[in-house]
């Protein structure tokens, strides 16, 4: 019995035990038909050299190293130093230095006793047999070797190591399990299963059933929009902390102690310095401005240049503070998450005539620096803190009204039951009137929605006749009147914005249909192979790039040449003609008609046609899937829905592309496979049950490898063709709901399929109410 030491299963190194056995192995050397076992007790009498060798090698080990690994001794059986005897021996000393390992590296080497004695027993009854064992000339035996040399010597490349790296990884995570109590759970039963399926069913059905169904209520009187609203105000972001001690800000290389007020801007700037708007001039300047105006006198004599400012510090810290967020505890998250939660249960819910209905936006925006979209001429300034006295509240007459914070008022109560917004505030970089209102699934947002989706439901029945009016206003004699039917025309065909008046320097440089300039667009006689084509070019809603070319009708074509006519590239295309005018002629058409009920009337109508173009009841899942998402595609390229490739696109779509290869192998292998177990069953006949049970397991093999990799395809084709483009848009502002309800209906898809659980919630009036023949 080898004297090998026993060692924990849960820490045994594969790779080093079986270096040890090698090493172990290669040292019992065979001489005159005899082996020397580790503890030199041989049939034969050993050299008294090597003994006295032996002996001084192992009192060493155990002085150098206590506690270590009693490794094999190496005594060699041999009367006479022949040079073969002598390349053994030398080896064998090599051994003993390979061989002497740390304790903690050691100390999860080898527990197989048993193993080792079966290969002793073995090795002790094949006398005369020879091993040896040659020594790899490019390994350093003098250190420690490691996992590089490890599988130099081992030859790590045979389906046996593998097994053992595989049986490795098990016995860790078997030992993590064990250790941290993190075992996996055990599967679940069917009935578990099935329990689990009908407590969600009940849980959805109790959803439904306390569902405020307002669509199923009579409305109220024109302009109405509650009866009673309570609320409890807004929840304004907490106060400014100062800088720890330890945080400065410097000045020209001179460290600077700065007044609160000024401390907190150069804490907004100094939390963007990785963004790229701290390089652009405009942000600069327009926050070194205004940082100024916080400064007390004397920081304003001081810091004169924005240049000679070193954030560093408070950059430092605060890119510390957000991996501290990154790297919390599940307890802190937890902690953290409740605290939330306490405050969404106070402030953000309300009662909408005595229903709880959930408010959509209920804090208070932060001060910071204002960004805006694009080059936006005010990017950099800086957006002041709102404060109580800013606040206009907006509840029933019946209702609580909401408590200021302490030292605080509010800056009015008002009771107007014809706006939906229960808080409003004028915010300060653009004048404009901000609003906290209801959540999307609210009934008030509902009502909107349904009355828009309404409007443009009949401007079906009338957009022929609208067509047939501004088409012969093309020819008209007064200038206004022809550059009003130009501009609907455009609204109606390409879905274009109407545009805003806006003052010049107060916003980005975006335009819509009304404001265009000559340089937007150029005409073309003919291009790719086509008559009469505009090409549009100019930067829309959000600074979105609208580029287009499209063939128009000769009268339209002409009538733009004609409004080209002595203009500047910054001339405006539309002179006589205001947004404003435009609504105005349009109302007088049809009540409610606006240039933005053309743009949900196209997007709509649009869809419709396409799903009945595009889809069939045959078609599987994913393909009918594929089909809505080409069909609300067309929307969102129509209304100009645009997006930037998301970071991560490439990586996914080659994760995915490496599936569909996986997927593949797997079904050539499943076809090979249904091949042979055919010619099988073929060759013993029919009578064969078990032949038979086999073959059409294959066959269904077969089949679901095939379904799996077409949906994959399918999702390949469906990425890479909205790569570019934003879909949520038109589903969400654009497209009646109850034409995906109605084609969900008609084709037998679940509703589920094309909107998320809050979309649902949104559309929760569509669902309900839409049949299986709904017509926009």
């Amino acid at each position: 019995m080898l004297p090998w030491r026993r060692f924990p299963l849960n820490e045994v190194n594969f790779a080093a035990q079986k270096l040890a056995f090698v090493i172990k192995y290669s040292s019992l050397i065979v001489s005159s038909g005899k082996i020397q076992d580790c503890d030199g007790m041989g049939s034969e009498r050993v050299d008294t050299e090597g003994k006295a060798r032996n002996k001084e090698a192992k009192m060493k080990r155990r002085k150098s190293d206590h506690g270590s690994t009693r490794a094999g001794g190496d005594a060699i059986k041999n009367n006479k130093k022949t040079p073969k005897t002598r390349e053994k021996t030398d080896l064998g000393e090599s051994h003993k230095k390979v061989m002497v390992f740390k304790s903690e590296n050691l100390d999860s080497t080898i527990s197989a006793s048993e193993s080792v004695k079966e290969t002793d027993n073995d090795f002790s009854a094949r006398k005369g047999l020879k091993r040896k064992w040659v020594q790899d000339e490019s390994m350093d035996s003098s250190v420690i070797p490691t996992s590089k040399k490890i599988k130099h010597k081992l030859g790590e490349n045979s389906d046996e190591e593998r097994k053992t790296k595989k049986s490795n990884k098990k016995m860790q995570k078997k030992v993590k399990c064990e250790d941290s109590n993190e075992c996996k759970k055990p599967k679940r039963t069917k009935g578990e299963i099935e329990e689990a399926r009908q407590l969600k069913i009940k849980k959805k059905e109790e959803e439904e059933q306390s569902r405020w169904r307002w669509w199923e209520e009579e409305k109220y009187e024109d302009g109405v929009k509650w009866r009673f609203l309570e609320h409890s105000g807004p929840y304004f972001p907490p106060e400014y902390q100062p800088l720890p001690d330890n945080v400065h800000f410097y000045y020209d290389g001179k460290k600077v102690k700065l007044s609160l007020a000024a401390e907190e801007v150069a804490l907004f700037f100094a939390q963007m310095l990785d963004h790229e708007y701290t390089t652009k001039k405009v942000f600069r300047e327009n926050f070194f401005k205004d940082w100024r105006k916080e400064m007390t006198d004397a920081e304003r004599s001081l810091i004169q240049d924005l240049g000679k400012c070193d954030f560093g510090e408070i950059h430092a810290m605060h890119k510390a503070k957000v991996e501290a967020r990154k790297n919390m505890t599940k307890e802190e998250k937890q902690a953290l998450k409740e605290a939330n939660q306490k405050i969404v249960d106070e402030f953000g819910y309300c009662l909408l005539d005595h229903h709880r209905e959930r408010i959509g936006n209920f804090k208070i925006e932060p001060p910071g620096l204002f960004r805006g979209r694009g080059e936006h001429p005010k990017q950099g300034m800086l957006k002041k803190r709102i404060q109580p006295e800013d606040i206009i509240i907006n509840c029933s007459k019946e209702a609580c009204i909401p408590v200021p914070p302490a030292g605080h008022r509010w800056k009015e109560v008002r009771h107007d039951n014809t706006v939906t917004w229960l808080v409003s505030w004028t915010e300060n970089i653009q004048g404009s009137i901000k609003y906290i209102m209801l959540n999307a699934n609210s009934k008030l947002k509902g009502e909107k929605d349904w009355e828009k989706y309404e409007v443009a439901r009949k401007l079906k029945s009338c957009v022929d006749n609208i067509r047939s009016q501004y088409r012969s206003d093309l020819k008209s004699r007064q200038m206004s009147t022809r550059q009003r039917a130009v501009a609907l025309y455009f609204i109606d065909k390409l879905a274009l914005r109407a545009g805003n008046e806006k003052e010049e320097g107060e916003t980005a440089d975006t335009v819509g249909c009304c404001s265009l300039r000559v340089e937007h667009i150029t005409l073309h006689e003919q291009m790719d192979g086509k008559e009469y084509v505009v090409e549009f070019d100019f930067l829309g809603k959000d600074s979105i790039r609208y580029y287009n070319k499209v063939p128009v009708i000769k009268k339209v074509f002409k009538n733009l040449k004609l409004f080209l006519e002595n203009k500047q590239p910054g001339d405006e295309l539309f002179d006589r003609l205001y947004t404003s005018m435009l609504n105005k002629h349009l109302s007088s058409l049809m009540p409610g008609l606006t240039a933005k009920v053309f743009r949900t009337y196209n997007a709509s109508i649009t869809l419709q046609e396409q799903l009945k173009e595009l889809t069939n009841k045959s078609d599987s899942v994913a393909e009918k899937l594929l089909s809505y998402n080409r069909a609300n595609r067309a929307v969102a390229i129509l209304c100009n829905h645009q997006r930037a490739p998301p970071k991560t696109f490439d990586q996914s779509m080659a994760t995915l592309q490496s599936k569909i290869d996986a997927r593949k192998e797997q079904l050539a292998l499943a076809k090979s496979g249904l091949k042979q177990a055919k010619k099988e069953a073929k060759a013993k006949g029919s009578s064969e049950f078990k032949l038979q049970t086999l073959v059409e397991r294959k066959k269904a093999a077969v089949k679901r490898c095939e379904e799996q990799l077409l949906k994959m395809e399918i999702q390949a084709t469906d990425r890479e063709e909205n790569k570019q483009i934003a879909l949520g848009t038109s589903k969400l502002n654009y497209l009646d709901p109850r034409i995906s309800v109605a084609w969900c209906k008609n084709m037998g898809l679940p509703v589920d399929k094309i909107y998320n659980k809050s979309q649902r919630d949104k559309f929760a009036w569509a669902i309900d109410m839409t049949e299986v023949d709904f017509e926009f």
